[in-house]
């Protein structure tokens, strides 16, 4: 499958090189396409401006931060019929660090609807730290990963993506559900950096009577 992948940083290039292991062809928007790190993405077949590598996929996913998306949204142009998956968590500084800066009337996954009203936006693949996004390996059970979103036609496909990364994908239902993924993706982070509990490690998901290898 081709993916345009908006943002080549750590979270963007480790969904790529996990991506490209499968077989899915990887290209990613930046806003400097002269800049010489972009080109070790070895495991892109194309760099470009976010509108050049959206034009012609299906799949777009958007690893930037939380407050780059109205600009890249805007530089993406048209995404009418296009799958959107927002990896991002909606976050803040506060008094006591990072903290969400909205969550119970609205998500990022939804305000990223409300951006491109004509995709099909799932949110996903923000419930773990970059690490695990390229190598899931070495876990005893699959590490989980949720997915929401509103269109159930598509949503297999997007499972399908997480799946092959080697996470365990769970549907979460409609795209409303975002409002507790990003608290979820919240704790990850409070775990690892604020009680040091480390980068590697990741939630699971377990059915009665059954194991998930």
């Amino acid at each position: 499958m081709e993916i345009a992948i908006i943002g080549a940083g750590n979270v963007g290039s480790a969904l790529g090189k996990g991506w490209a292991r499968t077989g899915h062809r990887i290209s990613y928007g930046v806003s400097d396409t002269g800049d010489s790190k972009y080109r070790a993405r070895t495991e892109a077949i194309k760099v470009g401006s976010v509108s050049e590598v959206v034009e012609e996929v299906s799949v777009v996913v958007l690893a930037v931060p939380f407050a780059s998306l109205e600009a890249v949204l805007a530089s993406a142009g048209d995404l009418s019929g296009r799958m959107v998956i927002d990896v991002t968590n909606p976050l803040r500084m506060g008094s006591k660090g990072l903290e969400l800066s909205m969550g119970f009337s609205q998500s990022a996954g939804e305000y990223v609807a409300s951006l491109a009203p004509r995709a099909s936006v799932f949110k996903t693949l923000n419930q773990v730290g970059y690490e695990l996004m390229e190598d899931t390996t070495g876990y005893p059970v699959k590490p989980i990963m949720f997915v929401a979103g509103d269109d159930e036609l598509r949503k297999p496909t997007v499972m399908e993506l997480v799946s092959d990364l080697g996470f365990d994908a769970v549907d979460a239902g409609g795209l409303a559900a975002s409002r507790l993924l990003e608290p979820f993706g919240t704790l990850w982070i409070h775990l690892a950096v604020n009680r040091k509990l480390g980068r590697d490690n990741a939630f699971a998901y377990l059915r009665h009577g059954r194991t998930i290898l």
